[in-house]
């Protein structure tokens, strides 16, 4: 950080005025690095000289980092772990000063995560209210019917800890791969506790995989295990976003028409390999064109 001048640091920590920075610097009651400091303009790098004044060592001012990291599977998301397992505080070492996971990602999931020092945007995204959009992509045991689909669009009962159970809000939910164990795309505005997961096994299926790829207006851009800081533009977006400003999507619209299956090869899974083995029953003829 470039050197400042000492009365504007002074009065950036909250110490007192500029005006009064100066009579303190002054007075010589401001030292620097262990030397009194009394001439006006004198200047110091808050985040690596030691100022004092009248003896108290002044803080510099805390910067606030914003991280997406690519969280792979067989990580916490916890900064510290009882059971020594790997966190993901360990994928996100080289990140200078202290971040936090916003919300989880259990031990099996992947995807996006953020992490940031920025409480008060934390609190928000994560407070209910906020409505703040989360998409995955699942990967499903079996074929779940549109009846079943349907159910969870609606909302499903689910149990949380404690045995307590609540509904869940309603969810857009659309097929991208079909199979014998199908992927699909799912939206929800909530961040309860493995509720993915428990919204699909209260219909009778079991999640094999699954990874979120947005958060509200931010996409999953990095590879597995990697990460980047976010831009001037995304943090507006991602702050208009948990204070429930529809501008950039808070809140989605789950009364849209529902979409048609994706083709295979999307950018979060592999396309199908060609030695896959091929669906039973014969294609339909295609129509003539007029």
């Amino acid at each position: 950080m470039p050197a400042e001048r000492l009365q504007k640091i002074i009065a950036a920590a909250g110490v007192a005025s500029r005006r009064k920075a100066e009579e303190l610097i002054t007075a010589g009651r401001v030292l620097v690095n262990g030397q009194s400091v009394t001439e006006l303009g004198s200047k110091a790098d808050p985040e690596q000289d030691h100022i004092r004044v009248d003896g108290k060592l002044l803080h510099a001012p805390e910067r606030f980092s914003y991280i997406v990291l690519n969280k792979p599977k067989g990580y916490v998301t916890t900064v510290s772990d009882p059971e020594h397992r790997p966190t993901v505080m360990d994928l996100v070492k080289s990140v200078k000063g202290r971040v936090y996971p916003v919300g989880r990602l259990d031990w099996a999931s992947e995807g996006l995560l953020l992490l940031t020092n920025d409480g008060a945007l934390a609190n928000s995204l994560m407070k209910a209210a906020s409505h703040v959009a989360k998409k995955y992509v699942v990967k499903v045991a079996g074929v779940p019917d549109e009846a079943k689909l349907d159910k969870l669009r609606r909302g499903v009962s689910i149990a949380e800890k404690g045995g307590r159970r609540v509904r869940t809000a309603p969810a857009q939910i659309r097929l991208i791969r079909e199979g014998d164990n199908p992927w699909l795309e799912v939206t929800i505005i909530e961040g309860r506790n493995r509720q993915v997961r428990k919204m699909f096994e209260e219909v009778g299926h079991h999640v094999e995989k699954i990874r979120r790829v947005q958060y509200g207006p931010l996409s999953l851009d990095v590879p597995p295990g990697e990460f980047r800081g976010l831009t001037l533009e995304e943090v507006a977006k991602l702050k208009a976003a948990a204070s429930g400003s529809k501008a950039v999507g808070a809140r989605p619209e789950f009364a849209a028409p529902r979409s048609k299956p994706a083709t295979s090869g999307s950018k979060f899974f592999p396309p199908r390999s060609k030695s896959a083995k091929p669906r039973p029953g014969k294609p339909p003829a295609r129509k003539p064109r007029p």
